[in-house]
């Protein structure tokens, strides 16, 4: 298969692999969280980076999306000249049973 795009592939962190603390400290971040419940709210590799309503830059954006693989809850893939993603809520939920669940339905609620 020939690719025409400039960039590396994504590296993906299997849930499995992931310390609880790195699944906390990437849920922690506001920006992340958001990027999060608008993908549980989205049907898989339907939502390109550049699709989401952040208050960062693109170089931030990239650095949120890379400590989401690396925490395993992100996987991504390049379709086309955009980098799709996909939330492994399966895959994340099988290694933290609820807690990802716990995560998207506190939304809103200060006392979360």
């Amino acid at each position: 298969m020939t690719t025409t795009s400039h960039r590396a592939a994504p590296e993906h962190t299997h849930p499995d692999d992931v310390p609880v603390l790195a699944a906390l400290s990437a849920l922690a971040d506001p920006v992340r969280l958001t990027l999060v419940r608008e993908l549980a709210s989205s049907p898989a590799w339907t939502r390109s980076c550049g699709s989401f309503d952040v208050p960062v830059g693109k170089a931030a954006l990239s650095h949120h999306f890379a400590v989401l693989r690396a925490a395993g809850l992100v996987e991504q893939r390049d379709q086309g000249p955009k980098r799709v993603n996909r939330l492994r809520h399966e895959e994340f939920d099988a290694r933290f049973p609820g807690l990802l669940d716990l995560v998207l339905r506190a939304e809103g609620r200060e006392d979360a």
